[in-house]
């Protein structure tokens, strides 16, 4: 009886994955076979099927507008090539119709400009876009991952730090978001000035790693101006917020954007990772956005049959419905509970709240675990919660029970 919520998810998860089996081995054939047990150099030799393949998943789910999409192997390879995407875009709109220079050929291979131009992304202090080198310029979610690495001088702008609840402190909250934008502006016109173009802003629908930190769709909406009106590419990092957990597919499709983005990345709950972007993105020549995998087309496979089964499932509605349940009874707790909880904030199932300190937090993590649940922590006190598609509105009554006995208990 230690472990409800957990023997109970990995009964359902099994059950799950079978299902999902049972589909794939209608088709496991010879050319399926194949997929999972030879790993093609996808850049040079993709499997002639890959195209289609690719139409059944990846694009079946692409972002509005963004109809091409370049396979990858984890979320910071995604944004690393992301951002060679769009500087190269970006140098492509400054040369116009000339060709590149003798002199562009010879000082790149020197690290020298022109030929490396002094380009920038701009990015938001709690940001998290992975580990790699150029991402880790634009990670500030906690000192232990940018330690001791030389990084790049990129401009860094405030996210909002809302207050809550939201509906108490509407005009603070839009003050707090007027202020970060102008800010964001504010650094592309003083990087300008310092002859370091920004060809690019990165930020995440809701700052994960950094303490699942939320904006209003406005903020978002008003940042994809700014951009727009710099000559920025707009790059939405959905490498967390991706898949459907926040009761729409993509996070952004929340903002309600005719044009929401320029380039999307996506990786964890995608089985693959990779990018979506616009045409006029598509790189000039061959070789320029490369590596020996870029992806793995077995992953593809798997990630098509996940669809369909969210869609027969109908699982994004689920995540909403099943989010409700969650922040409700959160929200409930806060009531009960205000010395321990704060900040109680969610999107479908990405849910989180605030801990009055690291070591209370820690330590309310640990007894959950003890008793079969796994939360996890982010920012410097928060807890969020990650589940599963399936998680439905009993997993969260279930939760909800468990954890109003261990605050009720906590000393």
């Amino acid at each position: 009886g230690m472990f409800p919520v957990q023997i109970g998810r990995l009964h359902e998860s099994i059950t799950w994955l079978k299902s999902i089996f049972t589909s794939l081995s209608g088709y496991i054939t010879v050319g399926v076979l194949d997929t999972f047990i030879n790993r093609p150099a996808l850049g040079i030799l993709p499997p002639e099927n890959f195209s289609e393949r690719l139409k059944e998943s990846l694009l079946s789910v692409a972002p509005k507008g963004l109809p091409q999409v370049m396979t990858m192997a984890c979320g910071s390879c995604s944004n690393e090539n992301a951002f060679k995407l769009i500087f190269m875009w970006y140098r492509n709109k400054e040369r116009g119709r000339n060709n590149v220079t003798k002199e562009e050929l010879e000082s790149c291979m020197i690290n020298q400009p022109p030929g490396c131009p002094d380009y920038a992304m701009l990015s938001f202090m709690g940001g998290f876009h992975g580990r790699t080198f150029g991402c880790l310029a634009t990670t500030h979610s906690k000192a232990i991952h940018k330690l001791d690495i030389p990084s790049l001088d990129w401009p860094i702008a405030p996210f909002p730090r809302l207050k809550y609840p939201l509906e108490d402190f509407v005009k603070e909250n839009q003050q707090e978001e007027a202020r970060c934008l102008e800010e964001v502006e504010d650094l592309i016109v003083k990087y300008r000035k310092k002859k370091k173009i920004v060809a690019g802003i990165i930020i995440e629908p809701i700052q994960s790693e950094g303490g699942d930190n939320h904006a209003s769709d406005d903020f978002f909406r008003k940042l994809r101006d700014i951009a727009r009106k710099h000559g920025c590419a707009f790059l939405v990092d959905e490498v967390q917020t991706g898949g459907g957990c926040t009761g729409k597919f993509w996070a952004h499709e929340h903002w309600g954007l005719d044009d929401p983005a320029d380039v999307v990345t996506f990786s964890k709950k995608m089985m693959t990772g990779g990018f979506f972007h616009k045409e006029e993105f598509r790189p000039n020549a061959p070789y320029r956005i490369f590596n020996t995998w870029l992806g793995d087309p077995s992953k593809n496979l798997l990630l098509a049959e996940v669809i369909r089964v969210i869609k027969r499932e109908d699982l994004i509605n689920n995540a909403a419905h099943a989010g409700k349940a969650l922040l409700t009874g959160l929200l409930d707790l806060q009531a009960r509970y205000p010395h321990l909880i704060s900040r109680v904030r969610g999107r479908g199932t990405f849910c989180s709240f605030d801990t009055p300190n690291d070591a209370t937090r820690n330590k309310l993590i640990t007894i959950a675990r003890n008793k079969g649940v796994v939360l996890g922590g982010c920012g410097d006190r928060s807890i969020r919660f990650r589940p599963t598609l399936i998680f439905k509105d009993h997993h969260a009554h279930l939760f909800l029970n468990i954890f109003s006995d261990i605050l009720a208990n906590f000393k």
